[in-house]
C-alpha cells in the first residue's frame, strides 16, 4: 500500500474530529467544574468544523481511502451531515439539564464525540472490519455514557444490561463475518458481493452457498440489535429508562441513522445476491417489531418507557423499507432522518420540563403542560402527531413513503398491516397530547434549558411541520444518496 492508497483527504473530516476530540479531552483536564462551559463550547466547535471539512472535502462522486476500505459517497454524505446536526443540537440543548442533573461534565462531551466518530465509521466502511471497528468505537462510548451517573443504580443496571448483550451481539457478528469470510475467501463488502454471487450461480458448490447463508442469519440477528428490533429489543426499554434523557437522546437518534447505513452496507452492497435470504428475515423482524412495540407501548405509564417501545415500532417500518428496492432504500433513509429529528425534538422537551435531580420520566409529569407555557405544549403535540403519521407532518411523509415502496413491489398486505399498525400506535401517541392540554397541574417549576437551547428546540420541532409540508427536498437528498452510492 502506497501514499496514494490512503487518500486521506476523504477521511479528513474524522481526522478532524479525532483530533478535536483529543484537544477538548486535554483542555478539559485542566478546567474547573465552575469553567466546563469551555468543554462544551469546544465540542460544539469540534462538531461544526467537522461537518464544514465534511462538505469541503465532498468531490462529487464516490471516491475511497484507505485502499477501499473506507468510502466517501452520497449516502454517507447525508447521514454525517444529519449525525453532526442531531449531536450539536443535543450539545446545545443539553447544558441547562446536564447542570441541573449534575453530570455537566467534560466525560459527557468527550464520550459523545467518541461515538459520533464511531458512527462516521460505520457510515463510510466498506470493509467488515472498518464496519466492525466503527460499531465497536459507537457501542463502547454509549455503555459508558449510559453508566455517567455512578451513584444511580438504575442507569448502572441500564448500562450492565447493554453491556452484556451489546457483547452477544458484537460475538454474533464476528461469528457471522467469519462464515461469509470462509465461504468468500474476503472482508472487502464489493468483493463479498462478486464472488457472492459466482457462488450462488455456481453448479456443485454446496458448502460455501450453505456457509454463507448461515453466516448471514448471524449478521442480520447483529442488525437487528442494533436497530432495536423484536426479539432483540430487550436493552432498548430499559437503557431509554435508565440512563439520563441527555444520553437517552444520543442513544435514540443518531445511532439509528448509523444504523440503518450499516445495514445497508451490509446487506446491499456486500450480501446483495442474497437479497431473498434477508429480504424474509427482514420481513418476520419487522412485522413483529411493529405488533409488538405498539402493542407494549399502549400499556406504558412511563413517558421514556412509551418512546422506547415506539422506537421498536418505529425500526420495523426502517426494516420493512428494505424490500422496496431503490425506492425503499431512500425511504428507509429519510424515515432514519425524520425518526432522528422527532427523537432530538421529543427528548429535548423531556430535558426541558425536568428539574433538579429528577428527570420527567413519567407521562403524567407533561400534564397541564399546555396551562404551563403553550408554546413548549405545541411542540411536544408536532413531535407526538409526527410519530403517529398525521399529516402534515414529517412522519406521516415517512411512513407514506415506505408504504409507497411496498405497494410498488406488490406487498401490499405488509402494507396494510403496516397502517393497521399505525393506527394503533396512534392511540399512546394522541393519550400524550391528552394529558398535556385536558388534564391540569398547579406546577409551575421553571424549564431547565438556556436560550439557545429552546431557540434550537423550536427550530427543530418546526422544521417537523415545514419538511413535512415541503417533503421533497429531503427525498430528493436520500435518493440522490442512494443513487450515488450504487
Amino acid at each position: 500500500m502506497n501514499w496514494t492508497d490512503l487518500n486521506l483527504n476523504i477521511a479528513m473530516p474524522e481526522i478532524v474530529l479525532l483530533t478535536a476530540l483529543c484537544v477538548v479531552l486535554l483542555v478539559d483536564l485542566w478546567l474547573s467544574d465552575a469553567k466546563r462551559g469551555i468543554t462544551a463550547i469546544l465540542a460544539m466547535l469540534a462538531v461544526a468544523a467537522t461537518a464544514a471539512v465534511q462538505v469541503a472535502v465532498w468531490p462529487g462522486e464516490a471516491a475511497l481511502a484507505f485502499n477501499g476500505m473506507f468510502v466517501l459517497d452520497g449516502l454517507s454524505l447525508v447521514a454525517k451531515l444529519a449525525m453532526y446536526a442531531a449531536v450539536f443540537m443535543l450539545f446545545v440543548m443539553s447544558q441547562g439539564y446536564l447542570k441541573g442533573r449534575q453530570i455537566y461534565k467534560g466525560e459527557f462531551y468527550t464520550l459523545s464525540l467518541f461515538a459520533l466518530l464511531g458512527m462516521c465509521v460505520m457510515a463510510s466502511a466498506t470493509h467488515f472490519l472498518t464496519l466492525y471497528i466503527g460499531l465497536e468505537i459507537l457501542s463502547l462510548s454509549l455503555y459508558a455514557l449510559i453508566a455517567l451517573r455512578r451513584e444511580d443504580a438504575f442507569a448502572s443496571e441500564a448500562a450492565l444490561k447493554y453491556f452484556v448483550l451489546g457483547a452477544l451481539a458484537s460475538g454474533l457478528l464476528l461469528y457471522g463475518i467469519s462464515m461469509i469470510y470462509g465461504a468468500t475467501g474476503t472482508l472487502s463488502l464489493p468483493d463479498v458481493l462478486s464472488v457472492s454471487h459466482n457462488l450462488l450461480m455456481a453448479d456443485g458448490q454446496a458448502a460455501s452457498p450453505w456457509l454463507l447463508k448461515l453466516g448471514l442469519v448471524f449478521v442480520v440477528v447483529a442488525i437487528a440489535f442494533k436497530l432495536g428490533a423484536v426479539p432483540f429489543h430487550m436493552w432498548v426499554p430499559d437503557v431509554y429508562e435508565g440512563a439520563s434523557t441527555a444520553v437517552t437522546a444520543l442513544v435514540g437518534t443518531a445511532p439509528k441513522i448509523a444504523a440503518t447505513v450499516f445495514a445497508f452496507r451490509i446487506l446491499v452492497n456486500g450480501l446483495g445476491s442474497s437479497s431473498e435470504d434477508w429480504m424474509m428475515m427482514l420481513n418476520l423482524l419487522a412485522v413483529a417489531s411493529l405488533l409488538v412495540g405498539n402493542l407494549a407501548a399502549i400499556m406504558q405509564t412511563s413517558i421514556k418507557r412509551m418512546l422506547a417501545y415506539s422506537t421498536v415500532s418505529h425500526m420495523g417500518f426502517i426494516l420493512l423499507a428494505f424490500m422496496g428496492g431503490t425506492q425503499g432504500f431512500a425511504a428507509a433513509l429519510y424515515y432514519a432522518l425524520a425518526y432522528a429529528l422527532m427523537g432530538m425534538v421529543g427528548f429535548g422537551v423531556l430535558m426541558l420540563l425536568s428539574k433538579d435531580g429528577q428527570d420527567c420520566n413519567e407521562i403524567s409529569d407533561l400534564a397541564g403542560l399546555n396551562q404551563r407555557n403553550a408554546w413548549y405544549a405545541f411542540l411536544m403535540l408536532l413531535v407526538m402527531f409526527s410519530m403517529a403519521g398525521i399529516p402534515p407532518l414529517m412522519g406521516f411523509y415517512a411512513k407514506f413513503a415506505v408504504i409507497s415502496a411496498l405497494v410498488a413491489k406488490g406487498y401490499v398486505w405488509l402494507s396494510v398491516f403496516a397502517v393497521v399498525m399505525s393506527l394503533i400506535g396512534a392511540f399512546y401517541y394522541l393519550r400524550v397530547v391528552k394529558v398535556m392540554y385536558v388534564d391540569g397541574t398547579e406546577e409551575r417549576a421553571p424549564f431547565m434549558m438556556t436560550a439557545a437551547g429552546k431557540a434550537v428546540l423550536s427550530a427543530g420541532a418546526l422544521l417537523l411541520l415545514v419538511w413535512g409540508v415541503l417533503p421533497k427536498s429531503v427525498m430528493d437528498w436520500c435518493l440522490y444518496a442512494i443513487e450515488k452510492t450504487f
